[in-house]
């Protein structure tokens, strides 16, 4: 269903902080034209803890109809409500999202019985494939392969976009998943080596910025091309670095805006923009990965 680079997508702000459309539009065109295998909009790199729902639901849709057919669409339907979370996910079955993306529940806390609960309960309240979303240093919850292993029994738990920074996680996913079981790194400095260890591809922040040269990486390892791969990962590393030297998605839509991808760079509060040191940084960073020129 997914494979290879899937873009974490950003949400182009105006400098006044509202949603900006036309930029969102574009930016679907943009992956479709560069070969993004597929699109996951209203996740941590899409600002979603701080836009309404109405604004969320806004989003997606938009990306789903700019999209039209042309690329997959994974909408971000997670949150610390499982009430909530089965509202998003019904929403975006129903305006024809390919998958659901699952955080799980931050700030909560939840035990591993809890996280089993929580994902269970959406599954059998909709219909829409669920890729799980490990990120424990956002949610402070690390959802475990043995959990991930029984939810993957659910028809709908189809995959798990794994951002814990262990490698060894794909091993034990694998083990405890099969290998029918989707895994995508949410490391982009990672996920080169996750994919040598069974991984199917990555949800990228740097896609956002280099949207061609991350689907030629990942086309390239998924065919068994490693020096190809490995070349161009040493390319891009400084870039995977730099877009994280401030809170994601600060960098990055620096970065989408210099290179005139979006209108402003503006992030919503309590997010800022990027600093002068850490614009200074990304701009070196877009020269090393042939993005930009010296100028």
């Amino acid at each position: 269903m997914f494979s290879g680079s899937i873009v974490a997508l950003i949400t182009p702000m105006t400098a006044e902080g509202e949603v900006d459309f036309s930029s969102l539009r574009r930016l679907v065109d943009h992956h479709v034209a560069c070969g993004t295998g597929a699109i996951a909009a209203m996740g941590t790199t899409g600002e979603s803890p701080t836009l309404s729902t109405a604004e969320h639901l806004e989003v997606v849709r938009a990306v789903v109809e700019q999209a039209d057919g042309r690329i997959p669409v994974i909408g971000g339907c997670g949150s610390n409500n499982t009430r909530q979370a089965i509202r998003l996910s019904r929403a975006m079955e129903e305006m024809g999202v390919t998958a659901g993306l699952s955080v799980t529940p931050y700030y909560n806390k939840p035990s591993q019985a809890a996280l089993r609960a929580h994902y269970t309960a959406i599954t059998e309240a909709s219909g829409l494939p669920q890729i799980l979303y490990n990120v424990p240093g956002r949610t402070g919850c690390d959802l475990l392969p043995d959990t991930v292993g029984r939810l993957a029994e659910l028809a709908a738990v189809i995959g798990i976009k794994e951002a814990s920074g262990r490698l060894e996680r794909v091993s034990q996913l694998k083990a405890c998943c099969g290998d029918d079981f989707l895994l995508f790194s949410g490391d982009d400095h990672l996920a080169l080596d996750f994919v040598r260890l069974g991984g199917h591809g990555v949800v990228s922040v740097t896609a956002n910025v280099a949207p061609a040269e991350m689907a030629a990486l990942f086309r390239a390892a998924l065919t068994g091309d490693w020096p190809e791969a490995e070349a161009m990962q040493r390319r891009l590393l400084p870039l995977h670095q730099a877009l994280f030297c401030d809170t994601n998605p600060i960098p990055v839509k620096w970065a989408c805006a210099e290179l005139g991808l979006i209108a402003s760079p503006m992030p919503r509060l309590p997010l800022i923009p990027l600093e002068m040191s850490g614009r200074e940084q990304v701009r070196a960073a877009l020269v090393k990965a042939e993005l930009i020129g010296r100028g």
